[in-house]
């Protein structure tokens, strides 16, 4: 007879533990988080402003640059007040201000498994997590502080707010769900909103209320979406312009011009402020280089590079200039190219998106970054409509599983649409792709396996599968090719040998193995590009994947927001400032960033991030020169139109400080993000690491060339 006891479940018990799920999240965090704490200060234009938001409130809720809450950054605050948390609690370094994007990263995974597997099986929520886990740009992106990684955890937690209030027919779900979109505008404005249409589109398939119930309930919920939406940035354009920070990036000091100007139909249509210039047609037909943040190398009508003025030798820019330096897979699939069509064609540039078009997702500039399994997913899309279709219904009653697939869909489509034809974005904003390009592949394994095992070789829905393994294997043979022939040739060879074997052992023991082995050959190379940003220990601010960081000692010094400091100019000015509330003015944010980090103390970046931003007046700088709060400018050459007029005044009427006393130049190394050419007499550009060789740098920040000048303004009144 056996005893009665009240021994509980134990934890496994009660939650079944799926080791699969938790091997991936392991692989996920050792990629996200490897690293992270020995390279550098990440973007130091947000780590900059991270410093500054862990001096006051004021500073922690507009998101202010500077410690002094002179100018904000260019992004709403929600994504740094995580990072400020994290720098608050552990102290600013890379490593605080990274972890959140790490944990947020690892969580999208989590996630991605939690939306797919209640429908489509634990095996397609396992492949989905998978998938999201060894896509090269997420990689990259969750080791950053930049707010991608973030962004897409609050989308995706707003997708699984939108499931449940279906399934449990939860009104309030659903107001959480829209609230929550809300929520992520205020970290990347109004990229969260390019999956409302999915989000409206699946509500109104999938809940089984009336049409009248469902515009209710969508009414309440669009109510909640705007309220989130606008209840920062309208408290900040409601403040008294003297009572906060300018808004960085913005024409007019404006929270909502900044949401959809510079970080809205800019992107789409080119950019025209906040940069300097226009830049309509980035990466298509018509680029506008000479004002193009990230350098003073300027380009004429026919995309050819203008050196600066120096003996250098020359450049020949008829010919292609190639290398793998710090652009994998280009549009020369390989190197960079300079041409009339994509103006700069090396892959993973800071401004390198290809040419527009429907298929620029697929070009060498973006595909490696994201588009290794997008054929892969569209295929497996296709397979879920027809597979997981109800023979006994209409064609138009879709089955629960064909409303999540139009889900995915809509999430894919919109997104997919405005990279194939916006002018201005960075490569590693297409990691929104990320997420439907997971589920599908997922969701899309799990019907072509179906249809492959109930279906004969007479019938077209069994071919779905090795037609996927081959067109997504001929891709990433395309994109291995510039790096590795010998790989290039062996996943073309293993997937059409396995996709033909599969035809020939459909219903044989074999076959299973087979479908593996053909699933590996389009695996190797996406997994191989994710592991390069954690081998190279990559934290950068423009994030990238590929083989070039290998040999390139990762992308994260120098250039596009990663500075160094001029140790003898910092004690120069330390030991000069007085009571001076600012360390210098200088015209940008590069130039600032890594002095604000060192120091901990107020400099001013008189035009924000690119020194575009009329945040100044002349009037108003001589007001803080007169009554001492300004005692130095530093000089490097990149005021830019809007603050010419402060920047003239000052070199007529400054002193300069003589160069042997501060250092002469200010000291800075050039960045792996950037391109630099060793110049031989003679010979075209290539290619080459930073060395002592006199070179040429085009990145965000002051090249190695940059000579500042320091300016004495209390020499002045």
């Amino acid at each position: 007879m056996n005893e009665p006891t009240d021994k509980k479940p134990s934890f496994f018990q009660r939650h079944k533990v799926d080791w699969v799920l938790a091997i991936i999240l392991l692989i996920a965090l050792g990629l996200y988080g490897y690293g992270t704490w020995k390279t550098g200060s990440a973007n130091d234009f947000y780590t900059s402003a991270i410093t500054s938001m862990t001096q006051s409130f004021k500073n922690f809720w507009y998101a202010s640059f500077d410690p002094a809450g002179y100018i904000t950054v260019d992004k709403p605050p929600v994504a740094l007040w995580f990072m400020a948390i994290s720098a608050k609690i552990l102290g600013v370094s890379n490593f605080s201000v990274v972890l959140p994007s790490v944990l947020f990263g690892v969580g999208s995974v989590y996630l991605m498994y939690r939306l797919v597997t209640p429908y489509f099986g634990r095996f397609a929520g396992r492949i989905a997590a998978l998938v999201m886990t060894i896509t090269p740009i997420v990689v990259a992106d969750s080791r950053t502080n930049n707010m991608d990684a973030t962004l897409i955890y609050f989308l995706l937690l707003a997708i699984w707010m939108l499931q449940k209030s279906i399934n449990k027919h939860n009104m309030f779900w659903l107001i959480g769900s829209f609230a929550t979109i809300g929520f992520a505008f205020n970290i990347k404005m109004l990229q969260a909103f390019m999956i409302i249409p999915a989000m409206l589109i699946f509500y109104w398939l999938a809940s089984n209320d009336s049409w009248k119930k469902k515009i209710g309930k969508l009414s309440l919920a669009t109510i909640a979406l705007v309220v989130f939406t606008l209840s920062w940035p309208l408290s900040v354009d409601m403040t008294s312009a003297n009572s906060r920070p300018y808004e960085g990036g913005s024409q007019h000091n404006s929270v909502l011009e900044l949401a959809f100007g510079y970080n809205g139909t800019q992107r789409l249509l080119g950019q025209t402020t906040g940069t300097g210039g226009a830049f309509k047609g980035m990466g298509s037909n018509s680029s506008k280089g000479s004002n193009q943040p990230g350098g003073n190398t300027k380009s004429n009508s026919n995309n050819k590079m203008t050196p600066p003025s120096g003996k250098m030798g020359k450049i020949n820019p008829s010919k292609n200039m190639k290398s793998r330096g710090n652009f994998p897979g280009g549009n020369n699939r390989g190197g960079m190219k300079m041409n009339g069509k994509g103006g700069m064609g090396g892959a993973g540039g800071a401004f390198n998106i290809g040419t527009a078009g429907p298929l620029r997702l697929f070009q060498s500039a973006l595909g490696p970054q994201i588009s290794w399994l997008l054929p892969f997913s569209i295929i497996g899309m296709i397979a879920a409509f027809i597979g997981f279709a109800d023979p006994k219904r209409k064609w138009y009653q879709l089955t629960t599983r064909q409303k999540h697939t139009v889900l995915w869909t809509g999430w894919l489509v919109p997104v997919y649409g405005f990279f194939s034809v916006a002018s201005f974005f960075h490569p590693y904003y297409t990691i929104m792709l990320a997420p439907a390009i997971a589920a599908l592949a997922g969701l899309g394994l799990a019907a072509m396996l179906d249809l492959f095992k109930r279906f004969g070789l007479n019938n077209y829905k069994a071919y779905f599968l090795p037609l996927a393994i081959v067109v997504t294997a001929g891709l990433q043979a395309w994109y291995v090719s510039s790096y590795y022939a010998w790989l290039s040739v062996l996943i073309i060879v293993v997937a059409v040998l396995a996709s033909i074997l599969l035809l020939v052992f459909k219903a044989k023991p074999a076959g299973k193995a087979i479908v593996i082995v053909g699933l590996l050959s389009i695996a190797v190379a996406p997994s191989f590009w994710s592991l390069t940003p954690t081998l190279a220990k990559e934290s950068a601010a423009i994030p990238t994947a590929g083989p070039d960081l290998l040999t390139s000692g990762g992308n994260n010094s120098g250039g596009i927001g990663n500075g160094t400091v001029n140790t003898k100019l910092l004690n120069y000015l330390t030991k000069h400032q007085g009571n001076a509330k600012y360390l210098f003015a200088t015209a940008d944010s590069g130039t600032a960033a890594p002095y604000i980090i060192k120091t901990k103390k107020a400099v001013m970046a008189m035009g924000g991030f690119n020194g575009t931003d009329p945040a100044m007046t002349l009037s108003k700088f001589k007001q803080l020169v007169k009554s001492g709060q300004v005692k130095y400018y530093l000089d490097e050459g990149k005021s830019g139109s809007t603050n010419s007029t402060i920047v003239n005044w000052i070199k007529k009427h400054a002193k300069k400080v003589s160069a042997s006393e501060y250092g002469g130049s200010t000291s800075t190394t050039s960045s792996s993000n950037s391109m630099t050419f060793t110049m031989k007499k003679g010979a075209s550009a290539k290619m080459a690491k930073p060395s002592g060789k006199q070179s040429m740098s085009m990145g965000g920040g002051p090249s190695n060339m940059s000579n500042g000048t320091l300016y004495d303004l209390s020499s002045i009144y």
